[in-house]
């Protein structure tokens, strides 16, 4: 049981931003839940998180330990970017589902994180797991990194959520794109027609990708891309409504290609960031799989 009593200074703050500046290893949305589940009270009453605290008020909140998690680890070879104590950093294969679901229950990038990280995990969300701060579709190979603690998952989260972590993807698309370089904002939001999909409309949110043309070829175009936002399949809807499709994309075009590809040809290649526990600027780069390397050397 953790006890805080409120300074004269530090009256009228919110006390889920009070507790989240004193406990670094707490996010608002844990603080949150432990005050909806009353793990959290102030002079020994329920309150909400939207209670200002006042000074000499006696704030106690319930400790809790991360339950063990029901996900096994499996040794499944992973390609090891980059690793410290308190991030992990890999090239994840096409095909390869990053968290189990119905459907992928194993065989993910989590049972193969957990198998190298061992002991070491996040405990966000009152479980132990592999910190997955941000995720790649089954078919986007490419660099992710995943924190290995709460203050790491923290951080990195906050850094993603402001716009910070810059992300850098190589996409190959049908057709010849015309513009050397463009900016597509259009809101992203579920598809109406098929609830599976996401698609361009008026009610979703703001969604913005940059791109510009690495290489043209007959019928398809190499782009560098990237994004301000993380909306789910955002740079498969965009380049699709803009009427560039990523090559094998089964879900917003035909999929067909004279290269027989199934899934999307689309890489995270690089993140650039800063360490969440050193400050220190990182760029993190990811090589491109090899069929990929084959189309872009190609024709």
């Amino acid at each position: 049981m953790k006890k805080f009593i409120i300074k004269k200074e530090e009256e009228n703050k919110r006390i889920d931003s009070y507790l989240a500046s004193k406990n670094e290893d707490l996010s608002r949305v844990t603080i949150q839940r432990l005050i909806q589940e009353e793990k959290i009270k102030v002079n020994d009453k329920k309150i909400k998180s939207s209670y200002k605290v006042q000074e000499n008020d006696e704030i106690t909140l319930e400790e809790e330990k991360p339950k063990e998690t029901t996900l096994k680890a499996q040794n499944i070879p992973l390609e090891i970017i980059y690793e410290d104590d308190d991030i992990i950093a890999v090239n994840k294969p096409k095909g390869m589902v990053v968290h189990p679901a119905n459907g992928n229950p194993d065989g993910t990038l989590v049972n193969a994180i957990m198998a190298i990280c061992k002991d070491s995990l996040s405990g966000i969300g009152g479980e132990i797991r592999p910190g997955i701060v941000h995720r790649l579709d089954k078919d986007t190979s490419g660099v992710i990194i995943v924190a290995k603690n709460d203050k790491a998952h923290i951080n990195l989260s906050e850094q993603i959520k402001n716009h910070e972590v810059k992300k850098t993807y190589i996409a190959i698309v049908r057709g010849g794109v015309k513009e050397n370089q463009a900016t597509i904002n259009m809101p992203i939001g579920r598809s109406e027609k098929d609830r599976k999909k996401m698609a361009v409309t008026k009610k979703g949110k703001e969604a913005i990708t940059h791109f510009k043309v690495l290489k043209r070829f007959s019928d398809y175009t190499v782009l560098e891309v990237n994004i301000e936002t993380g909306r789910t399949h955002q740079i498969r809807v965009h380049l699709a409504q803009i009427g560039y499709p990523c090559i094998g994309d089964e879900t917003y075009s035909s999929g067909k290609n004279r290269w027989g590809i199934k899934g999307q040809a689309l890489h995270a290649k690089s993140l650039e960031f800063k360490h969440p526990i050193t400050g220190k600027k990182m760029k993190l780069e990811a090589e491109l799989p090899e069929y990929m390397k084959e189309i872009i050397n190609g024709d």
